[in-house]
Protein backbone atom coordinates (compact mmCIF):
# COMPACT_ATOMS: atom_id res chain seq x y z
CA UNK A 1 0.00 0.00 0.00
CA UNK A 2 2.83 2.54 0.70
CA UNK A 3 4.80 1.74 -2.34
CA UNK A 4 1.19 2.58 -4.60
CA UNK A 5 1.37 5.34 -2.79
CA UNK A 6 4.88 6.66 -3.50
CA UNK A 7 3.81 5.76 -6.84
CA UNK A 8 0.77 8.13 -6.70
CA UNK A 9 2.70 10.93 -5.39
CA UNK A 10 5.28 10.81 -7.86
CA UNK A 11 3.27 10.44 -10.91
CA UNK A 12 0.94 13.13 -9.59
CA UNK A 13 3.13 15.42 -8.30
CA UNK A 14 0.97 15.33 -4.91
CA UNK A 15 2.35 15.60 -1.69
CA UNK A 16 2.31 11.87 0.23
CA UNK A 17 0.96 13.11 3.19
CA UNK A 18 -1.83 14.49 1.45
CA UNK A 19 -2.70 11.24 0.72
CA UNK A 20 -1.54 9.37 3.51
CA UNK A 21 -4.55 11.95 5.02
CA UNK A 22 -6.99 11.25 2.15
CA UNK A 23 -6.74 7.19 3.43
CA UNK A 24 -7.58 8.39 6.70
CA UNK A 25 -10.44 10.73 6.26
CA UNK A 26 -11.37 7.73 4.01
CA UNK A 27 -11.47 5.00 6.36
CA UNK A 28 -13.46 7.08 8.99
CA UNK A 29 -16.03 7.54 6.50
CA UNK A 30 -16.15 3.77 6.37
CA UNK A 31 -16.20 3.27 9.85
CA UNK A 32 -19.07 5.55 10.20
CA UNK A 33 -21.20 3.97 7.11
CA UNK A 34 -20.45 0.43 9.02
CA UNK A 35 -21.91 1.62 12.29
CA UNK A 36 -24.76 4.04 10.68
CA UNK A 37 -23.62 6.80 12.67
CA UNK A 38 -23.86 10.64 11.75
CA UNK A 39 -21.18 11.66 14.84
CA UNK A 40 -18.36 13.06 12.49
CA UNK A 41 -16.33 12.98 15.75
CA UNK A 42 -17.22 9.51 16.50
CA UNK A 43 -14.07 7.72 15.27
CA UNK A 44 -10.48 8.41 14.01
CA UNK A 45 -8.03 6.83 12.05
CA UNK A 46 -4.35 7.03 11.85
CA UNK A 47 -2.01 5.58 9.47
CA UNK A 48 2.05 4.83 10.23
CA UNK A 49 4.11 6.79 7.63
CA UNK A 50 6.53 4.49 7.69
CA UNK A 51 4.92 0.86 8.18
CA UNK A 52 1.48 1.33 6.89
CA UNK A 53 0.33 0.13 10.07
CA UNK A 54 -4.16 1.08 9.97
CA UNK A 55 -5.28 1.71 14.37
CA UNK A 56 -8.92 2.60 14.12
CA UNK A 57 -10.33 4.44 17.29
CA UNK A 58 -14.17 5.61 18.52
CA UNK A 59 -14.22 8.49 20.52
CA UNK A 60 -10.20 7.77 21.10
CA UNK A 61 -10.26 4.33 22.28
CA UNK A 62 -8.62 1.73 20.37
CA UNK A 63 -11.10 0.47 18.41
CA UNK A 64 -10.78 -3.83 17.82
CA UNK A 65 -11.65 -4.40 14.53
CA UNK A 66 -9.33 -4.44 11.01
CA UNK A 67 -10.26 -2.99 7.46
CA UNK A 68 -10.92 -6.55 6.81
CA UNK A 69 -14.04 -6.90 9.39
CA UNK A 70 -15.55 -3.72 7.16
CA UNK A 71 -18.80 -5.22 4.80
CA UNK A 72 -18.95 -4.68 0.66
CA UNK A 73 -20.91 -1.08 1.10
CA UNK A 74 -18.10 -0.02 3.49
CA UNK A 75 -15.47 -1.05 1.59
CA UNK A 76 -17.33 1.09 -1.72
CA UNK A 77 -17.95 4.07 0.79
CA UNK A 78 -14.23 3.66 1.51
CA UNK A 79 -13.10 3.38 -1.86
CA UNK A 80 -15.19 6.49 -3.49
CA UNK A 81 -13.96 8.69 -0.72
CA UNK A 82 -10.67 8.20 -1.38
CA UNK A 83 -10.84 8.21 -5.11
CA UNK A 84 -12.46 11.67 -4.92
CA UNK A 85 -10.30 12.87 -2.80
CA UNK A 86 -7.07 12.00 -4.64
CA UNK A 87 -8.91 13.77 -8.37
CA UNK A 88 -9.32 16.88 -5.28
CA UNK A 89 -5.76 16.71 -4.49
CA UNK A 90 -4.42 15.93 -8.04
CA UNK A 91 -6.82 18.90 -9.57
CA UNK A 92 -4.96 21.65 -6.55
CA UNK A 93 -2.06 20.00 -7.91
CA UNK A 94 -2.38 21.45 -11.32
CA UNK A 95 -3.76 24.37 -10.38
CA UNK A 96 -0.83 25.18 -8.29
CA UNK A 97 1.61 24.14 -10.93
CA UNK A 98 0.38 25.65 -14.02
CA UNK A 99 -1.17 29.00 -12.13
CA UNK A 100 2.60 29.60 -11.49
CA UNK A 101 3.33 29.38 -15.04
CA UNK A 102 0.81 31.62 -16.99
CA UNK A 103 2.65 33.60 -19.63
CA UNK A 104 5.49 30.64 -20.50
CA UNK A 105 6.59 28.46 -23.43
CA UNK A 106 5.33 24.87 -22.79
CA UNK A 107 5.93 22.22 -25.70
CA UNK A 108 3.58 19.69 -26.25
CA UNK A 109 1.67 17.03 -27.59
CA UNK A 110 -1.30 17.20 -30.47
CA UNK A 111 -4.02 14.59 -29.46
CA UNK A 112 -7.03 15.71 -31.63
CA UNK A 113 -9.50 18.66 -32.52
CA UNK A 114 -12.53 18.94 -30.13
CA UNK A 115 -15.20 21.44 -31.85
CA UNK A 116 -12.38 23.22 -33.33
CA UNK A 117 -10.60 23.54 -29.88
CA UNK A 118 -7.25 21.73 -30.38
CA UNK A 119 -6.22 19.56 -27.19
CA UNK A 120 -2.59 19.42 -26.32
CA UNK A 121 -0.96 16.78 -23.70
CA UNK A 122 1.37 18.68 -21.88
CA UNK A 123 3.07 16.59 -18.46
CA UNK A 124 0.46 14.54 -16.99
CA UNK A 125 -2.36 17.88 -17.98
CA UNK A 126 -4.35 17.86 -21.07
CA UNK A 127 -5.05 21.34 -22.29
CA UNK A 128 -6.46 22.90 -24.22
CA UNK A 129 -6.08 25.79 -27.68
CA UNK A 130 -9.33 27.48 -28.51
CA UNK A 131 -9.85 28.20 -32.11
CA UNK A 132 -9.77 32.25 -31.30
CA UNK A 133 -6.08 31.12 -29.82
CA UNK A 134 -4.73 29.38 -33.04
CA UNK A 135 -2.78 31.01 -36.05
CA UNK A 136 -5.32 30.97 -38.94
CA UNK A 137 -4.72 28.12 -41.54
CA UNK A 138 -2.41 26.18 -38.64
CA UNK A 139 -3.54 22.46 -38.29
CA UNK A 140 -1.94 19.73 -36.48
CA UNK A 141 -2.09 15.93 -36.62
CA UNK A 142 -2.50 13.85 -33.91
CA UNK A 143 1.63 13.39 -32.46
CA UNK A 144 2.84 16.85 -33.63
CA UNK A 145 4.96 18.92 -31.27
CA UNK A 146 2.83 22.02 -30.39
CA UNK A 147 5.08 25.16 -28.98
CA UNK A 148 2.60 27.51 -27.30
CA UNK A 149 1.88 30.05 -24.36
CA UNK A 150 0.13 29.26 -21.01
CA UNK A 151 -2.53 32.21 -21.91
CA UNK A 152 -5.03 31.47 -18.58
CA UNK A 153 -5.86 28.59 -15.98
CA UNK A 154 -9.47 28.21 -14.32
CA UNK A 155 -10.61 25.94 -11.21
CA UNK A 156 -14.04 24.84 -12.86
CA UNK A 157 -14.94 23.03 -10.09
CA UNK A 158 -14.77 19.33 -11.03
CA UNK A 159 -11.54 19.74 -13.22
CA UNK A 160 -9.04 22.60 -14.38
CA UNK A 161 -9.06 24.25 -17.60
CA UNK A 162 -5.60 24.66 -18.69
CA UNK A 163 -5.62 27.35 -22.08
CA UNK A 164 -3.19 27.11 -24.07
CA UNK A 165 -2.62 30.78 -27.26
CA UNK A 166 -0.15 30.62 -29.88
CA UNK A 167 -2.36 33.54 -31.71
CA UNK A 168 -1.33 36.17 -28.54
CA UNK A 169 1.53 39.11 -29.07
CA UNK A 170 3.33 37.63 -25.90
CA UNK A 171 3.82 34.32 -27.68
CA UNK A 172 5.89 36.13 -30.13
CA UNK A 173 7.68 37.99 -26.99
CA UNK A 174 8.57 34.78 -25.46
CA UNK A 175 9.93 33.44 -28.48
CA UNK A 176 12.23 36.24 -28.97
CA UNK A 177 13.33 35.59 -25.03
CA UNK A 178 14.27 32.26 -25.81
CA UNK A 179 16.14 33.04 -29.24
CA UNK A 180 17.39 36.66 -28.69
CA UNK A 181 19.73 36.43 -25.13
CA UNK A 182 19.96 40.54 -25.05
CA UNK A 183 15.90 40.46 -24.71
CA UNK A 184 15.74 37.79 -22.07
CA UNK A 185 18.74 39.50 -20.06
CA UNK A 186 16.45 43.03 -20.84
CA UNK A 187 19.46 44.67 -22.37
CA UNK A 188 17.13 44.97 -25.27
CA UNK A 189 13.41 45.92 -24.27
CA UNK A 190 10.14 45.39 -26.67
CA UNK A 191 8.65 48.38 -26.07
CA UNK A 192 5.13 47.84 -28.18
CA UNK A 193 3.85 45.07 -30.06
CA UNK A 194 0.64 44.80 -32.51
CA UNK A 195 0.24 41.57 -34.25
CA UNK A 196 -2.51 39.85 -36.61
CA UNK A 197 -1.85 36.38 -35.82
CA UNK A 198 -0.76 34.25 -39.16
CA UNK A 199 -0.03 37.55 -41.48
CA UNK A 200 2.33 40.24 -39.59
CA UNK A 201 3.47 41.37 -36.78
CA UNK A 202 5.19 44.90 -36.28
CA UNK A 203 7.39 45.40 -32.67
CA UNK A 204 9.37 48.15 -31.89
CA UNK A 205 12.62 47.36 -29.51
CA UNK A 206 14.90 49.97 -27.95
CA UNK A 207 18.38 48.97 -26.14
CA UNK A 208 19.07 50.19 -22.68
CA UNK A 209 23.33 49.71 -23.83
CA UNK A 210 24.12 52.35 -27.10
CA UNK A 211 26.86 49.20 -28.23
CA UNK A 212 24.38 47.81 -28.83
CA UNK A 213 21.71 47.33 -31.94
CA UNK A 214 18.35 46.58 -30.90
CA UNK A 215 17.50 45.83 -34.54
CA UNK A 216 20.43 43.89 -35.28
CA UNK A 217 20.54 41.72 -32.68
CA UNK A 218 16.80 40.50 -33.04
CA UNK A 219 17.36 40.23 -36.76
CA UNK A 220 20.60 38.15 -36.09
CA UNK A 221 23.44 37.75 -38.67
CA UNK A 222 22.00 36.87 -41.51
CA UNK A 223 18.71 37.05 -40.50
CA UNK A 224 19.02 33.74 -38.66
CA UNK A 225 17.79 34.65 -35.26
CA UNK A 226 14.16 36.16 -37.10
CA UNK A 227 14.10 33.77 -39.27
CA UNK A 228 13.95 30.83 -36.63
CA UNK A 229 11.04 32.79 -35.27
CA UNK A 230 9.47 32.91 -38.55
CA UNK A 231 9.54 29.36 -39.08
CA UNK A 232 8.09 28.57 -35.79
CA UNK A 233 5.41 31.04 -36.73
CA UNK A 234 4.88 29.06 -40.42
CA UNK A 235 5.72 32.34 -42.28
CA UNK A 236 4.35 35.33 -40.50
CA UNK A 237 5.92 37.91 -41.52
CA UNK A 238 7.87 40.22 -38.31
CA UNK A 239 8.66 43.77 -39.13
CA UNK A 240 10.92 45.26 -36.40
CA UNK A 241 11.32 48.91 -35.86
CA UNK A 242 13.57 51.03 -33.82
CA UNK A 243 12.08 52.59 -31.19
CA UNK A 244 11.68 56.16 -30.14
CA UNK A 245 9.89 58.56 -27.39
CA UNK A 246 9.14 61.24 -30.42
CA UNK A 247 5.59 60.15 -31.21
CA UNK A 248 6.31 61.61 -35.28
CA UNK A 249 9.65 59.34 -35.54
CA UNK A 250 8.17 56.28 -33.91
CA UNK A 251 4.88 56.52 -36.66
CA UNK A 252 7.58 57.29 -39.56
CA UNK A 253 9.48 53.93 -38.44
CA UNK A 254 6.39 52.35 -37.82
CA UNK A 255 4.90 52.55 -41.47
CA UNK A 256 8.44 51.30 -42.89
CA UNK A 257 8.77 50.38 -45.56
CA UNK A 258 6.77 53.00 -46.77
CA UNK A 259 8.92 56.61 -47.21
CA UNK A 260 6.88 59.42 -45.40
CA UNK A 261 6.77 63.06 -46.45
CA UNK A 262 5.07 64.49 -43.36
CA UNK A 263 3.03 63.70 -40.02
CA UNK A 264 1.06 66.20 -38.30
CA UNK A 265 -0.33 65.33 -34.85
CA UNK A 266 -4.00 66.17 -33.21
CA UNK A 267 -3.50 65.80 -29.56
CA UNK A 268 -7.20 66.29 -29.30
CA UNK A 269 -8.13 64.04 -31.15
CA UNK A 270 -5.48 61.30 -31.25
CA UNK A 271 -5.11 61.32 -34.60
CA UNK A 272 -1.49 61.08 -37.00
CA UNK A 273 -1.89 62.28 -40.46
CA UNK A 274 0.64 61.26 -42.87
CA UNK A 275 1.40 62.49 -45.90
CA UNK A 276 3.07 59.98 -48.24
CA UNK A 277 3.98 60.36 -52.17
CA UNK A 278 1.38 58.66 -54.83
CA UNK A 279 3.42 55.63 -54.87
CA UNK A 280 3.86 54.93 -51.89
CA UNK A 281 0.68 55.28 -50.79
CA UNK A 282 -0.21 51.41 -51.31
CA UNK A 283 2.74 50.49 -49.69
CA UNK A 284 2.25 52.34 -46.85
CA UNK A 285 -1.47 51.12 -46.25
CA UNK A 286 -0.38 47.67 -46.91
CA UNK A 287 -2.77 44.81 -48.39
CA UNK A 288 -6.01 45.44 -47.25
CA UNK A 289 -5.23 48.24 -44.93
CA UNK A 290 -2.67 45.93 -42.52
CA UNK A 291 0.35 48.03 -42.46
CA UNK A 292 -1.37 50.93 -41.03
CA UNK A 293 -3.83 49.23 -38.91
CA UNK A 294 -0.44 47.34 -37.02
CA UNK A 295 1.24 50.91 -36.93
CA UNK A 296 -1.73 52.71 -35.53
CA UNK A 297 -1.81 49.54 -32.54
CA UNK A 298 1.85 49.67 -32.39
CA UNK A 299 2.41 53.41 -31.81
CA UNK A 300 -1.19 54.32 -30.15
CA UNK A 301 -2.49 56.70 -32.31
CA UNK A 302 -4.92 56.98 -34.88
CA UNK A 303 -3.04 57.01 -38.42
CA UNK A 304 -4.43 58.77 -41.86
CA UNK A 305 -2.84 58.12 -44.77
CA UNK A 306 -2.75 61.04 -47.41
CA UNK A 307 -1.13 62.03 -50.60
CA UNK A 308 0.00 65.57 -50.87
CA UNK A 309 -2.68 66.68 -53.16
CA UNK A 310 -5.46 65.19 -50.29
CA UNK A 311 -3.33 66.74 -47.67
CA UNK A 312 -3.51 70.45 -49.71
CA UNK A 313 -6.94 70.17 -50.77
CA UNK A 314 -7.98 69.72 -47.34
CA UNK A 315 -6.34 72.63 -45.90
CA UNK A 316 -7.78 74.93 -48.72
CA UNK A 317 -11.46 74.15 -47.90
CA UNK A 318 -10.61 74.24 -44.46
CA UNK A 319 -9.28 77.66 -44.88
CA UNK A 320 -12.01 78.99 -47.45
CA UNK A 321 -14.54 78.03 -44.92
CA UNK A 322 -12.80 79.40 -41.95
CA UNK A 323 -11.88 82.89 -43.55
CA UNK A 324 -15.42 83.84 -44.06
CA UNK A 325 -16.18 84.09 -40.32
CA UNK A 326 -15.03 87.82 -39.63
CA UNK A 327 -12.03 88.04 -37.50
CA UNK A 328 -10.06 84.75 -38.59
CA UNK A 329 -7.34 85.20 -41.17
CA UNK A 330 -4.81 82.66 -42.87
CA UNK A 331 -2.42 82.78 -40.02
CA UNK A 332 -4.89 81.25 -37.50
CA UNK A 333 -5.60 78.95 -39.88
CA UNK A 334 -1.96 77.81 -40.19
CA UNK A 335 -2.08 78.12 -36.19
CA UNK A 336 -4.77 75.24 -36.17
CA UNK A 337 -2.97 73.29 -39.23
CA UNK A 338 0.23 73.13 -36.75
CA UNK A 339 -2.29 71.50 -34.21
CA UNK A 340 -3.11 68.94 -36.45
CA UNK A 341 -6.78 70.50 -37.49
CA UNK A 342 -6.20 69.93 -41.44
CA UNK A 343 -10.13 69.77 -42.41
CA UNK A 344 -13.55 71.20 -41.92
CA UNK A 345 -13.80 67.62 -40.44
CA UNK A 346 -11.66 68.00 -37.81
CA UNK A 347 -13.26 71.53 -36.56
CA UNK A 348 -16.62 69.74 -36.62
CA UNK A 349 -15.23 66.69 -34.41
CA UNK A 350 -13.21 68.71 -32.16
CA UNK A 351 -16.09 71.65 -30.65
CA UNK A 352 -16.18 75.51 -30.53
CA UNK A 353 -14.21 75.42 -27.31
CA UNK A 354 -10.84 74.40 -28.91
CA UNK A 355 -11.33 77.19 -31.30
CA UNK A 356 -12.16 80.02 -28.34
CA UNK A 357 -9.47 78.93 -26.33
CA UNK A 358 -6.19 78.56 -28.75
CA UNK A 359 -7.69 81.02 -31.56
CA UNK A 360 -8.88 83.88 -28.96
CA UNK A 361 -12.18 84.18 -30.68
CA UNK A 362 -15.54 84.93 -29.29
CA UNK A 363 -18.56 82.68 -28.80
CA UNK A 364 -20.42 83.98 -31.62
CA UNK A 365 -17.45 83.63 -33.71
CA UNK A 366 -16.92 80.35 -32.73
CA UNK A 367 -20.62 78.65 -33.28
CA UNK A 368 -19.92 80.52 -36.72
CA UNK A 369 -16.74 79.13 -37.78
CA UNK A 370 -18.16 75.50 -36.35
CA UNK A 371 -21.71 75.84 -38.29
CA UNK A 372 -20.14 76.92 -41.56
CA UNK A 373 -17.35 73.83 -40.95
CA UNK A 374 -20.48 71.43 -40.30
CA UNK A 375 -22.35 72.45 -43.45
CA UNK A 376 -18.59 72.25 -45.51
CA UNK A 377 -18.16 68.78 -44.29
CA UNK A 378 -21.53 67.43 -45.26
CA UNK A 379 -21.25 68.49 -48.50
CA UNK A 380 -17.29 67.02 -49.01
CA UNK A 381 -18.55 64.14 -47.83
CA UNK A 382 -21.37 63.94 -50.57
CA UNK A 383 -18.66 64.44 -53.04
CA UNK A 384 -16.67 61.67 -51.89
CA UNK A 385 -19.37 59.29 -51.95
CA UNK A 386 -20.31 60.88 -55.84
CA UNK A 387 -16.38 60.56 -56.57
CA UNK A 388 -16.42 56.97 -54.92
CA UNK A 389 -19.97 55.51 -56.96
CA UNK A 390 -18.25 56.85 -60.23
CA UNK A 391 -15.13 54.99 -59.96
CA UNK A 392 -16.67 52.14 -58.86
CA UNK A 393 -19.08 52.77 -61.98
CA UNK A 394 -15.57 53.13 -64.00
CA UNK A 395 -14.15 50.36 -63.01
CA UNK A 396 -16.96 48.09 -63.35
CA UNK A 397 -17.55 48.95 -66.84
CA UNK A 398 -14.09 48.38 -67.60
CA UNK A 399 -14.18 44.99 -66.16
CA UNK A 400 -16.79 44.44 -68.30
CA UNK A 401 -15.29 45.50 -71.37
CA UNK A 402 -12.15 43.59 -70.56
CA UNK A 403 -14.37 40.44 -70.40
CA UNK A 404 -15.75 40.94 -73.60
CA UNK A 405 -12.18 41.32 -75.52
CA UNK A 406 -10.83 38.49 -73.80
CA UNK A 407 -13.92 36.35 -74.92
CA UNK A 408 -13.32 38.21 -78.45
CA UNK A 409 -16.73 39.83 -78.60
CA UNK A 410 -14.99 42.45 -78.98
CA UNK A 411 -11.63 43.94 -80.59
CA UNK A 412 -8.92 45.56 -78.47
CA UNK A 413 -8.72 48.31 -81.41
CA UNK A 414 -11.97 49.35 -80.44
CA UNK A 415 -11.60 49.86 -76.43
CA UNK A 416 -9.79 52.82 -74.72
CA UNK A 417 -6.11 51.61 -73.86
CA UNK A 418 -7.12 51.82 -69.78
CA UNK A 419 -9.63 48.85 -71.44
CA UNK A 420 -7.52 46.90 -73.11
CA UNK A 421 -4.63 47.03 -70.49
CA UNK A 422 -7.51 45.56 -67.74
CA UNK A 423 -8.32 42.66 -70.04
CA UNK A 424 -4.22 42.00 -70.38
CA UNK A 425 -4.06 42.39 -66.59
CA UNK A 426 -6.95 39.86 -66.43
CA UNK A 427 -5.82 38.08 -68.64
CA UNK A 428 -2.44 37.84 -67.06
CA UNK A 429 -3.49 36.65 -63.51
CA UNK A 430 -5.36 33.71 -65.17
CA UNK A 431 -2.28 32.97 -67.47
CA UNK A 432 -4.24 33.17 -70.59
CA UNK A 433 -2.73 34.29 -74.20
CA UNK A 434 -4.25 37.30 -75.31
CA UNK A 435 -4.35 38.20 -79.03
CA UNK A 436 -2.63 42.14 -79.31
CA UNK A 437 -5.21 43.21 -81.94
CA UNK A 438 -2.92 44.23 -84.36
CA UNK A 439 -4.05 41.90 -86.92
CA UNK A 440 -1.26 39.65 -87.41
CA UNK A 441 -2.06 36.78 -85.00
CA UNK A 442 -0.01 37.26 -82.54
CA UNK A 443 -0.70 36.48 -79.14
CA UNK A 444 0.82 38.01 -75.94
CA UNK A 445 3.15 34.63 -74.25
CA UNK A 446 2.39 33.98 -70.62
CA UNK A 447 4.52 36.95 -69.11
CA UNK A 448 3.93 39.28 -66.64
CA UNK A 449 0.75 41.69 -66.47
CA UNK A 450 3.29 44.47 -67.09
CA UNK A 451 5.04 43.00 -70.14
CA UNK A 452 1.64 42.27 -71.64
CA UNK A 453 0.22 45.96 -70.97
CA UNK A 454 2.54 47.16 -72.89
CA UNK A 455 2.43 45.06 -75.90
CA UNK A 456 -0.99 45.92 -76.09
CA UNK A 457 -0.90 49.72 -75.68
CA UNK A 458 2.56 49.74 -77.88
CA UNK A 459 4.79 50.16 -74.95
CA UNK A 460 2.95 53.11 -73.56
CA UNK A 461 1.09 51.02 -70.57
Amino acid sequence: MMRILDSIAMERNIDKSLLISDLETAMVSACRKFFGTLDAEEFQCRVDPLSGDIQLYRYEEPLDMSPEDFGRIAAQTFKQVMIQRFRDDERQSLMDEFSTRVGTLVTGTAQRYDRGALVVQIDRAETVMLRSEQIPGEQFNPGDRVRAMILDVKDMGSQVKIYLSRAHPDFIRRLFEVEVPEVLERTIEIKAMAREAGYRTKMAVASIDSKIDAVGACVGIRGSRIKTIVEELNGEKIDIVRWNESSQILIANALKPAEVNEISLCFELGRATVVVRDDQLSLAIGKRGQNVRLAARLTGWDVDILTPEEFTKGLETLSETLTKVEGINEEMVDRLAALGMISVFDIEEIGSEMLTTELELSEEQAELAMELCASRAKEVAEEQEREKAAAEARKAEEEQAAAAILSGAVDSEDASPDVAAAAILGAAASGEDVDTGDGDGDVVPDADSENRAADILGGDA
